[in-house]
């Protein structure tokens, strides 16, 4: 439901306009150094009101620690992390209960949880959220940078546009949202994480990815390009002992398994549902279909604030792997 993984377990809770969300990681191998200021620099990457296209709502977001750290170190016991709402403005959705959002999860919140979920900026169904996401991506590349292993996200297009501002313009032009499409490379992964079938490394990432609100696709390597490509053509040769390709269209996974090669991916991020533009939607309160626009502070293109997401997920499920594979131990080694 609200977890993930196995021995670095993650759950996210809270709501974007509760009193504050937050996450409880399991699985935090002792003696990994940890204080605020390493969340900083991911944080920052996350937030809105920083950057063109983006939200206005600032939030400080500094992590209040509430269990799993001391004297700066992590302990091994479960740890607990904070993030406080400050920054709320729940009136914008008081007055539009009765008129679900298209491309919202509101209706379907509504019908699951019987009308008593917190509808307040999308309550758990939030991006806001995703500041809890982040929160375990900087445990988990710290964890990786033992190993040195890397991950980094690069927004490729925006609204099909590789000039990133021309993309972004179209839809201010337009005076609505925009898509977008974000990759993800992994660095120094060893052969042999992941298993064949459901537990493959490719599974792993897609179930991992598609907890980011607003993710619609996935592709691998070439993805869906190898449709179009003769197998002597999309086939990976291997050049020596260490399992180096001269071609990479695998992605780096084959068979489910990591191929020491680099692990490449790319999400498709959807316009975002609030859109100023009018829509049509129906009223539960007059049970007819009616015109309204959204209220609220929202982003113009929410591809803007995900490759730092895309990083932390990424790094979230190589590290679960690892610690599965005993490669990371369950004390941190100090240098």
């Amino acid at each position: 439901m609200n977890s993930f993984g196995r021995i670095f377990k993650v759950t996210i809770f809270g709501e974007s306009h509760g009193e504050s969300v937050g996450i409880n990681i399991d699985g935090v191998p002792a003696g990994l150094p940890l204080s605020v200021d390493d969340f900083l620099a991911d944080i920052e990457r996350r937030k809105g009101g920083t950057q063109k296209g983006t939200t206005p709502r600032q939030e400080t977001d500094l992590p209040i620690f509430k269990s799993g750290v001391f004297n700066n170190i992590t302990t091994g016991a479960p740890l607990t992390i904070l993030f406080e709402n400050n920054n709320t403005r729940s009136g914008d959705y008081q007055k539009q209960r009765a008129v679900p959002r298209p491309g919202h999860a509101d209706f379907v919140a509504g019908k699951k949880f019987g009308g008593y979920e917190d509808f307040r900026g999308g309550g758990h169904f939030s991006g806001r959220l995703t500041v809890c996401l982040v929160a375990a991506g900087v445990i988990a590349k710290k964890l990786l940078a033992t190993l040195d292993i890397s991950t980094a996200a690069t927004i490729l297009e925006i609204g099909g546009e590789a000039d990133l501002e021309k993309g972004l313009q179209k839809a201010i032009d337009a005076k609505d949202s925009i898509g977008g499409i974000v990759e993800c490379r992994v660095q120094g992964l060893p052969v042999g994480l992941g298993e064949p079938f459901f537990d493959s490394a490719e599974s792993l990432l897609a179930h991992a990815a598609f907890a980011i609100p607003a993710v619609r696709g996935i592709e691998f390597g070439t993805g869906f390009a190898s449709a179009r490509m003769f197998g002597v053509e999309h086939n990976d040769a291997i050049a020596d002992s260490t399992g180096k390709t001269v071609t990479n269209h695998a992605g780096g996974i084959v068979g489910g398994i990591t191929n020491g090669n680099e692990m490449v991916y790319r999400i498709a991020i959807k316009p975002t549902s609030s859109t100023p533009k009018e829509q049509h939607t129906w009223n539960s309160e007059t049970n007819e279909v009616e015109t309204f626009s959204v209220k609220g502070r929202h982003d113009l293109c929410i591809a803007l604030r995900v490759p730092v997401v895309l990083e932390a997920v990424t790094a979230m499920v190589f590290t679960d792997l690892l610690l599965l594979e005993q490669r990371i131990g369950r004390v941190v080694k100090q240098a």
